[in-house]
């Protein structure tokens, strides 16, 4: 297999291009959001913070397949076969969270831009229009291709970048310091240590999809007949990563001077805190560019919907090979085809069946179920920091794709970081 050099970077945009389409997401729309019009731009800080903190294991997923030929499950079989019981205990734990938070969120989004303006369908129940959604996704994995669908939502996801980047950039001259910049009055020392860990958990995408990445990296080398350069890795994983954190920064400030400034409290029901996320754009622009908003944020996350279902079921088939033995370098089986078997679809029921009983539990507060889905996420980030950061430093990773020192260093600080501030959440629920 040959490999890609720097100046055929443009070849090798594919999985962080990938990553940026499961990342942005609900942690972009409702999370960020949520924190501008609650804490204003206090906690800005931390949601940069926590980007640079997780980068080195976010890297850790297309570097380590680049340089082996293998996904991290291998990583993680290498280093000991609890290792691989950990992540399957996390996946467990976390599947149907993830799964039932971006089917309500992608479900709100359809009813508001597309039931309702175009359909008149106003009483649709959201968990059957979740069920509806996730059929659809199903059918297109199903037919093994959907490269169509996949430019159309690549083209109004800029149009989201974009208009998003100019409504922040708008509404900046409009910050007023000391309101934004004021601890919010009234919430507790607990209920802030709530959203911050939830807010944590999926900035900008829960560890988990380290593993999917590693998976992107194979199949897409194996369908160019390339590898990526440890330098073209890295810079094209960049690209999408730096996306994420644009956007979770915009939507902040965006909440924080329409919604805070305003005395707006986000709402829990999903229909109106979509509402609410649509007057970010119309306060800027005015109300011709809600459809506009509607159908890019659609297309963001059913995206998003279709990445994910498809890596969850994935990763657990692998996962299983994994418990049965190594995995071959640049092996095609671990990574493509998948769809065709019959553990991915019996994986891939468990995990909807499982997801749409949470949608039924938390259909009157998608805000709850979002809390609940992204802190089951934290609570295996520093787990899964240290298994990344042990990969990359592998006795199978050739030097050149070993992390710098200084990105060794901050690895092992965001391990200690996410376990200080795992613990500390956990010692304030117990007590």
């Amino acid at each position: 297999m040959t490999t890609e050099r720097s100046g055929n970077l443009l070849k090798a945009l594919g999985p962080g291009i990938l990553f940026a389409g499961a990342a942005i997401g609900v942690s972009h729309l409702v999370q960020s959001t949520r924190s501008g019009a609650i804490y204003g731009l206090t906690l800005l800080p931390l949601i940069i913070l926590v980007h640079l903190l997780k980068l080195p294991a976010m890297l850790a997923g297309p570097r380590y397949a680049a340089a082996t030929g293998t996904s991290l499950l291998e990583a993680y079989r290498r280093q000991g076969r609890y290792t691989l019981a950990i992540f399957a205990v996390i996946v467990t734990g976390t599947a149907f969270a993830i799964l039932a938070a971006i089917s309500m969120v992608t479900a709100a989004i359809f009813k508001a831009a597309v039931l309702v303006p175009v359909f008149g369908v106003t009483e649709a129940e959201l968990t059957w229009v979740c069920v509806g959604l996730l059929g659809v996704g199903a059918c297109i994995l199903a037919a093994g291709g959907f490269a169509w669908l996949d430019r159309v939502m690549k083209a109004l996801m800029v149009v989201m970048l974009v208009t998003t980047m100019v409504a922040a950039g708008a509404v900046l001259p409009r910050i007023d310091f000391s309101i934004s910049l004021e601890w919010p009055p009234g919430v507790t020392g607990a209920a802030s240590m709530v959203f911050i860990v939830a807010l944590i958990g999926w900035m900008p995408a829960p560890l988990d999809i380290t593993v999917w990445n590693s998976l992107w990296t194979i199949a897409r080398s194996k369908r160019t007949g390339t590898s990526p350069t440890a330098r073209v890795c890295r810079a094209e994983f960049l690209i999408g990563f730096g996306l994420c954190l644009l956007l979770a920064c915009a939507f902040a400030v965006l909440g924080s001077v329409v919604m805070r400034q305003n005395g707006v409290e986000p709402s829990p029901s999903p229909a109106a805190f979509v509402a609410q996320l649509f007057s970010l754009y119309e306060s800027v622009f005015g109300p011709w560019i809600t459809p506009v908003i509607g159908a890019s944020a659609l297309a963001v996350m059913f995206s998003t919907l279709l990445t994910v279902l498809d890596a969850l079921p994935r990763s657990i088939v692998v996962l299983v090979a994994r418990f049965g033995g190594p995995e071959r370098p640049w092996d095609e089986g671990a990574t493509r085809d998948l769809s065709r078997t019959k553990g991915y679809w019996i994986a891939m029921a468990a995990i909807v069946l499982g997801a749409m009983l949470l949608v039924g539990r938390f259909r009157g507060s998608m805000t709850g179920l979002v809390d609940l889905a992204t802190t089951l996420s934290f609570l295996g980030t520093p787990l899964l920091a240290w298994f990344n950061h042990r990969a990359m430093t592998a006795p199978e990773v050739p030097v050149e794709f070993w992390p710098a020192r200084l990105t060794r260093a901050v690895s092992l600080a965001a391990v200690v970081f996410f376990a200080g501030f795992a613990l500390v959440f956990l010692w304030t629920k117990i007590v």
